[in-house]
This record gives structure tokens, sequence and C-alpha cells, in this order.
């Protein structure tokens, strides 16, 4: 699946609200949060099969910042899933539905998120921005 969303307009303050189901057979899914695909802010990507982590990074100019690796991955495949993206300014805070929370920095310091991207293996059911 893949849900690519040009010129919306998400700023410091606002939320992002993504539901949906993690197929089962899942290896992994990206929500993506930036200027375009080859500009990225935010890299949320949960994986499943080879490894049980959740990557987060950025993109600039087509190129890959250094990976913040975090061991704890609470999507399964096979489940309902929700995360939801509140953008400060400077950085990001992912809440998990564990109720933890990830929070990554605004590494391209973009004051608005105009590209979003959903692929993976992941059926979307919800999408908010609030």
């Amino acid at each position: 699946m893949e849900c690519e969303l040009k010129n919306i307009l998400l700023r410091p303050g606002d939320q992002l609200k993504i539901q949906g189901i993690v197929v089962s057979d899942a290896n992994r899914f990206q929500i993506d949060l930036g200027a375009d695909s080859d500009n990225l802010a935010l890299h949320f990507n949960p994986r499943f099969k080879d490894e049980t982590v959740i990557v987060c990074n950025s993109k600039h100019e087509s190129t890959w910042g250094d990976e913040e690796r975090h061991d704890r991955n609470p999507y399964h495949p096979g489940t309902t899933m929700k995360v939801r993206v509140k953008m400060t300014g400077n950085l990001f805070e992912v809440e998990l539905p564990d109720g933890e929370e990830i929070q990554f920095p605004n590494r391209e310091g973009l004051d608005v998120i105009s590209y979003v991207r959903i692929k993976g293996d992941f059926k979307l059911t919800s999408f908010k921005i609030y």
C-alpha cells in the first residue's frame, strides 16, 4: 500500500493521527513527513521480520541521516494500530499505542510539513490532521 499526499499544511502545534491495520505477514511500513520524497523531516519505520525495532530518520536532498533505533516496537502484524505525530517545531513527538512516546528532532528545520507518505505492509483506515 502507498498513500502520498502533497500540498498539505502541517504546522507546529498540529497533530497527525493515522489508524490502520498492520498486514498479517508484515515486514515493515513507514510514515514519512517532509517537503517531498527527497527531503523528509521524519521517517518513522516500524520493522517486524529480521528485527523488531522502530527506526526514525531524516533525509536531506536524497541523503539519509543517522538512524535512531528504538528496541521497543509495540506494533504487531495482523493487528489494528494507531500512531499520533505532533509537530512542536523543533521536534516530532510520536505517541505509540502503549502510551510511550518517541521524540525525534526536526533536523531539516521545516516550519511547515507539506508532504506525507504512508507506505508498506499497512492498510490505512483513517487519516486526520488537527
